[in-house]
């Protein structure tokens, strides 16, 4: 009987354990709180954007992947274009900017 008992404590702490690594995330693949914590940043960076006057933000895009914050979309001057690059530098959790903005003919 006591041994059945240990069996199901090792089975259990096993499943657990294997559950929680299935969460994990890997080089190609997010974790849930990576993709959380992604989520949040692109928040961030699109409210700063937005607070600034100088970047006219409803025409870029912010996607944050493992802290690697893209801006798409377009602007009206290089000068915007790297403004927002900074804004987006400076807030939490931005490990890195990537920019794709495109100027406005």
């Amino acid at each position: 009987m006591k041994t059945m008992s240990v069996l199901q404590t090792w089975a259990t702490a096993l499943s657990l354990l294997l559950g929680l690594a299935a969460c994990a995330g890997d080089a190609t693949h997010r974790s849930t709180g990576q993709y959380v914590d992604d989520k949040t940043i692109s928040a961030r960076v699109n409210a700063a954007l937005l607070e600034d006057k100088d970047v006219k933000s409803s025409q870029i895009g912010v996607t944050t992947y493992n802290g690697v914050v893209q801006l798409s979309g377009f602007v009206e001057s290089p000068e915007q274009a790297q403004r927002a690059v900074v804004v987006a530098q400076k807030v939490d959790g931005v490990k890195s900017v990537k920019d794709d903005m495109h100027l406005r003919q």
